[in-house]
């Protein structure tokens, strides 16, 4: 190389680098709302394969994906929780989201079924497409209600930890499962979830599970979203309309 074609050389390359440094994932900024918050709003979607056919799930190396998964080990339940557990297993009909319920928090997030997220100055609501399921979250500082009645949802309040979205989840019945075959719980139960908006428009999804009655420990359930291919709007799913062979999975229907 002579010393009149280095020159070119160097400017060429540093060109090159600059313009890969622009397409990293690194240096793509996050979208914020007007108070300078990570907007999360858009359509997302967890695991699984939706009924019209979209996928959720985790691609491995993308970013933080290929860690970003629950802890290994079962779910920390006591030993005569544990038995009833593998009970309800044996048995698909005992599921209550065979039976049309409500999924409940935070299992609803990793259905196969896209949701939406609209956020908002001092609300935040997440639109399911399942059942026609909602949520409506403050973020103006109030505390839950004092006199709460159990729901299969939950009471949300919102708050941010720097850029992360927390939401403090109670009021809940026994009526539905957590994440997996069988995983029931109490009235007790009280769920934390995490919302961590990516540079690549991804979203890390952290829920933390504790109650007493039925663990040993506090329980963590974490989930990457994304945006589905159908991205336009959620549609309707009922839950009762389709269903060809209800007579047997739920006696007396």
């Amino acid at each position: 190389m002579t010393m009149k074609t280095a020159p070119l050389f160097i400017v060429a390359a540093c060109s090159l680098c600059a313009l890969a440094q622009e397409k990293t994932p690194s240096s793509a900024k996050i979208h914020r709302d007007a108070a300078g918050r990570p907007d999360l709003s858009g359509i997302w979607q967890g695991i699984g394969v939706s009924l019209f056919g979209e996928t959720g799930e985790v691609r491995p190396g993308e970013g933080r994906a290929s860690t970003w998964g629950p802890p290994p080990g079962p779910a920390p339940y006591q030993p005569w929780a544990a038995g009833k557990v593998k009970e309800l297993a044996s048995d698909d009909r005992k599921d209550p989201n065979v039976q049309c319920k409500m999924s409940g928090t935070p299992r609803i997030t990793g259905i196969p079924v896209p949701f939406e997220i609209a956020q908002t100055a001092k609300k935040t609501y997440i639109l399911y497409e399942s059942n026609h399921i909602y949520r409506i979250i403050p973020t103006d500082g109030r505390p839950h209600p004092a006199d709460l009645d159990p729901t299969y949802m939950g009471d949300s309040v919102g708050s941010w930890d720097g850029d992360t979205f927390v939401v403090d989840v109670t009021g809940f019945n026994d009526k539905t499962w957590l994440p997996g075959a069988g995983h029931f719980h109490s009235e007790d139960l009280h769920v934390v979830e995490r919302y961590s908006l990516q540079p690549n428009d991804t979203i890390l999804y952290e829920a933390t599970m504790e109650d007493p009655k039925v663990f040993t420990k506090p329980w963590q359930y974490r989930l990457i979203l994304r945006h589905p291919p159908r991205d336009e709007r959620i549609m309707e799913a009922e839950c009762q309309e389709n269903n060809q062979d209800l007579e047997h999975i739920v006696p007396g229907k």
